[in-house]
């Protein structure tokens, strides 16, 4: 307790009266702000005060669903915990809507109040420890905007339990909460019916089914209605393609930004005499058609249809089915040089020999291909089809930053447990369609809800019988829903999409068949009960519910995550990361804030970890899945890729390759390239040491003598100080030396000598550096020189994201053997690192913090016991007399640089995430006592080691969850 205290009082005084006083970061007073551009939020800082909390209390007048949404599936886990909490808020201004009140009496961990006090605007958060209390107070109301996206500015205070200003704020808030009206059902429905809506609040009847921010009066007047600012962008770029003298363009954009009214845009620019637009299904062929109408205008006989009975064909905008125009007697009776201008919508379907036949048969001046899923696993290259031209390029990333999509709020949470195991992927049909895994299934949809009146959503299920079971069940429980599946006709389906938007039916159940093609922008509620198989699939199945609609504020997306091999690509699909790093993917299943905007990804902890076990388990190097992302970039590039375009098209990270293979000649050879010409045995162990030791960026000075020797031969020591210097890296007499270390071999021990060749790449004559005889006769040959540059521009790349002036950057991952070289030791002793050595005036400590299967003699006790203090034990079998120990201890004294390394366990491989330098806490030093193989007690040491920096939140949540 003295030393909370100690550190709360240091902290004050840095946050208020000296900024330059060393203190914890964790108590210090703080400003919070919505950061876009470095991904911080204050809500954030909610979560992260939430999950340490033993209760809470929110006064807050504003409350939204989706400011809601954004804690709800935190709440969930607090609940199973036993935390509790208390919000007290209000009718001020009739901001909160009704909806928002049934959305806090599902939370029932939350007891919730409502004062009638004058003007009540409050917006304070209270989250309560074990001894100290942290209190937000500012600006922020509990909106998703207020919480992810306004200009705000909230104080973030941490309180002794005994500090007058808590206690103030505590009575100011109990002295309100007693006068206040518990939230009832009763409640609410009174509220309703005298709720008068602030304008801001009213919506419109009417469906927005327009992407962009259009503004027209009348469909008549279609000059007035113009693009958007992301369509105006593509406009431009495929006007550039056809004024290079291109005659084809490919449009990749995500589902729901308007793929339709940009094509129309574009048909207007271009002013055809004649145009053919080409779908596979009629519902969607009708809609284009009314699209267009509003874009182009004319008369209505300038529209016509070629489907089913309609043979609109001398029509001057004509919108065909596939099915229709690809019959032998249709195309038999069309000019092939008919049409100037011809759209392909879903064009990834082209490879089927309808849509060839088709394809082959026309020669129109300029064609357009549209699709937001252009990767196949169907062998055809959508990419050669268009010549390679992307006219333009927006995924779902880009698109929810632009503002083009409804928010979502992701939840992944837990399926239903069967005999205490969780459904998995060979679970039987009859074990998924039980009344409890009904109740358990209807009861997550119900916690989270949906944004509107009433629910509209799609459930996606694994399997047919599956689909009309739970219809059948769910219906029995008072919802009205149906299954539909590929044995329904189009006609079918179309009527009851009809009854879903008209509020004629809850949900429709279905296996695949609304992944696209389907236009229901009204969709506030999409489930997933079905395993995810393909990150494709599941961005196609997100992408029904992120059309906007005047009727929702937000989608909500409910996806059971059972015990399923799979569930890696869930946060694949969610962020976009093809690069099949694992660590890329773990950090992107913990730290969500590469979701702009409202949008929310949140996983209940469970299934949080179902989706980890998941990337453990999977082999994500397998060729099988290299093979897959390098043919889909090798058709998108139209030539066999190198490693650096891996990294600019955001598709395998290198390392992944270089990790595995020898090199990337080696990985060419194994993904089957054909007539790949030779490279020499000297030069492939060149390759190797390069791929090996220099690809991963992780320290600059290496790239640059590299890249300086092949543009000069030889380089002056002078020459290449001046260089590292003007890029801003750090030089001395021992970095120097630890790179010529690295290219001599001499760092290396014999096993990677004889790997890398045998003989150093350099020769060093007093002040000069010179290539070996061999790299530069190599060097003469095109192709070895190609992959050398190659390794090059990838390493530059990667060093953007490491510290030029210090050995190691925050929160990025080394190996042992990265140590011993970045701390500039002469040689790589990573093999007698063990868990921390003394060498050179520098301690690295490296931990394995889950240990598995372990001797107790080496099962140790490291624990960070906060984000800025770490218990670390020493090696069994020392005392506090032992020479190293006491030099540990004193290590400030002696100079010596202790860093810290931590992984969550060893699954993550050899490399380490980098904490930061550390000093020893004399104070909490003490000799303890373990067990070691025999059962005899022997001698250990701990302390607690500060950090100079504390970790970050998300980082260490993850390495401390069990």
């Amino acid at each position: 307790m003295e030393s909370f205290v100690q550190e709360l009082e240091n902290s004050l005084r840095k946050g208020f009266i000296d900024r330059y006083v060393k203190s914890s970061e964790a108590y210090k007073p703080q400003l919070l702000i919505n950061d876009q551009q470095n991904r911080h939020t204050v809500l954030s800082a909610f979560h992260e005060e939430l999950e340490n909390c033993h209760s809470f209390i929110f006064s807050v007048a504003f409350i939204t669903e989706s400011g809601l949404a954004t804690l709800k599936a935190l709440l969930y886990d607090l609940k199973k915990k036993g935390v509790k909490g208390k919000i007290l808020t209000s009718t001020f201004l009739h901001f909160n809507q009704p909806n928002v009140f049934r959305e806090l009496l599902k939370v029932t961990n939350v007891e919730v109040r409502l004062t009638d006090v004058e003007g009540f605007h409050a917006k304070g958060y209270i989250f309560e420890r074990d001894s100290y209390q942290s209190l937000i107070i500012g600006s922020s109301n509990l909106t998703a905007h207020a919480l992810k996206v306004n200009h705000e500015w909230n104080v973030k205070l941490t309180s002794h339990d005994n500090g007058e200003l808590i206690n103030h704020f505590k009575e100011q808030f109990e002295d309100v909460w007693d006068q206040s009206q518990p939230l009832t059902s009763e409640w609410i429905d009174q509220y309703e019916q005298m709720y008068q809506p602030t304008a801001q609040e009213q919506w419109s009847d009417n469906v927005f089914d327009f992407p962009g921010e259009y503004q027209f009066n009348s469909l008549e007047k279609a000059v007035n209605v113009t693009p958007n600012k992301m369509q105006e962008a593509a406009l431009h770029e495929i006007e550039a393609v056809r004024s290079q003298g291109h005659d084809k363009g490919l449009v990749v954009s995500a589902t729901g930004t308007g793929k339709t009214f940009l094509s129309a845009f574009d048909v207007r620019r271009y002013k055809p005499k004649r145009m053919l637009f080409i779908v596979h299904r009629e519902q969607i062929l009708k809609k284009a058609l009314e699209d267009y109408k509003t874009i182009l205008g004319g008369k209505d006989d300038d529209y016509g249809i070629l489907s089913g009975s309609s043979k609109d064909l001398n029509a001057r905008y004509l919108f065909a089915t596939i099915q229709s125009i690809s019959k032998d007697e249709t195309l038999q009776q069309l000019d092939p040089e008919l049409f100037d201008y011809i759209l392909v919508d879903e064009v990834h379907k082209a490879g089927a020999q309808s849509y060839q036949k088709v394809i082959n048969h026309f020669e129109p001046q300029f064609l357009m291909g549209m699709t937001a899923t252009p990767e196949r696993t169907d062998d055809f290259n959508i990419y050669e089809l268009f010549d390679y031209n992307i006219a333009y390029e927006i995924r779902l990333q880009e698109a929810m930053e632009e503002d083009m999509l409804s928010p979502f709020h992701y939840f992944g949470v837990t399926d239903f447990e069967i005999n205490g195991e969780i459904i998995d992927d060979t679970t039987k049909l009859s074990q998924l369609v039980t009344k409890e895994r009904v109740d358990h299934v209807l009861e997550k949809i119900h916690y989270y809800g949906y944004s509107g009146d009433r629910v509209q959503g799609l459930i996606f299920c694994s399997q047919r019988e599956e689909a009309k079971k739970l219809s059948q069940l769910i219906n029995e429980r008072g919802y009205r829903t149906v299954a539909l599946t590929g044995e329904d006709s189009q006609d079918v389906r179309l009527e009851y999409v009809n009854k879903l938007e008209n509020g004629e039916l809850d949900y429709i159940l279905t296996v695949d068949i609304f992944n696209e093609g389907i236009d229901i922008p009204s969709i506030n509620q999409v489930v997933m009960l079905r395993q995810t198989e393909s990150s494709i699939i599941f961005v196609q199945q997100l992408g029904r519910g992120l059309r906007k609609h005047d009727s929702k504020d937000f989608v909500t997306v409910i996806d059971f995550i059972g015990n399923y091999k799979k569930n890696y690509l869930i946060p694949v699909a969610l962020s976009g990361d093809h690069s099949q790093n694992k660590d890329n993917i773990r950090r992107k299943t913990v730290d969500t804030s590469y979701i702009t905007g409202v949008s929310t990804i949140n996983f209940e902890e469970v299934a949080k970890k179902h989706v980890f076990d998941s990337i453990n388990n999977e082999n994500l190097s397998q060729l099988k899945i290299l093979r897959e992302e390098f043919k889909q970039l090798q058709y998108k590039l139209g030539e066999i890729p190198y490693l650096y375009d891996f990294l600019n098209h955001e598709s395998i990270d290198p390392e992944v390759i270089v990790d595995k293979y020898d090199n990337y000649f080696e990985f060419l050879h194994k993904v089957g390239v054909k007539d790949l010409p030779s490279v020499g045995l000297q030069e492939y162990k060149i390759l190797t040491m390069l791929s090996k030791e220099i690809l991963n960026g992780k320290r600059m000075h290496e790239i640059v003598l590299l890249e300086m020797l092949i543009n000069h031969s030889s380089v002056t020591e002078e020459s290449y100080k001046s260089r590292l210097s003007s890029l801003g890296c750090e030089i001395d007499d021992k970095t120097i030396q630890s790179v010529k270390n690295i290219f001599t071999l001499s760092f290396f021990k014999e096993t990677d000598m004889k790997k890398y060749g045998g003989e150093s790449l350099v020769s060093i004559e007093q002040n000069e550096i010179y290539l070996n005889n061999t790299f530069v006769k190599g060097l003469e040959d095109e192709f070895f020189k190609s992959l050398v540059l190659d390794v090059l521009a990838t390493a530059k790349e990667k060093a953007e994201s490491y510290d030029d002036d210090e050995p190691f950057t925050l929160y990025e991952k080394y190996s042992r053997k990265d140590a011993c070289k970045l701390l500039e030791w002469d040689k790589d002793e990573s093999s007698t690192v063990y868990g921390y050595k003394v060498k050179h005036g520098t301690c690295p400590i490296f931990v394995t913090y889950h240990k598995q299967d372990v001797e107790s003699s080496i099962d140790y006790g490291d624990e960070l016991l906060s984000p800025d203090v770490f218990k670390w034990y020493t090696r069994s079998n020392r005392s506090l007399k032992s020479h190293e120990v006491q030099n540990i201890i004193h290590s400030q004294d002696h100079g010596i640089d202790i860093h810290i390394f931590l992984k969550k366990d060893d699954d993550e491989g050899k490399d380490f995430y980098y904490l930061g330098q550390a000093t020893p806490d004399r104070e909490t030093v003490e000799e303890d006592k373990m067990l070691d193989k025999h059962g005899k007690q022997i001698p250990v040491v701990h302390m607690n080691m500060m950090l100079e920096q504390p970790v970050e939140y998300h980082l260490y949540k993850y390495l401390t969850d069990e």
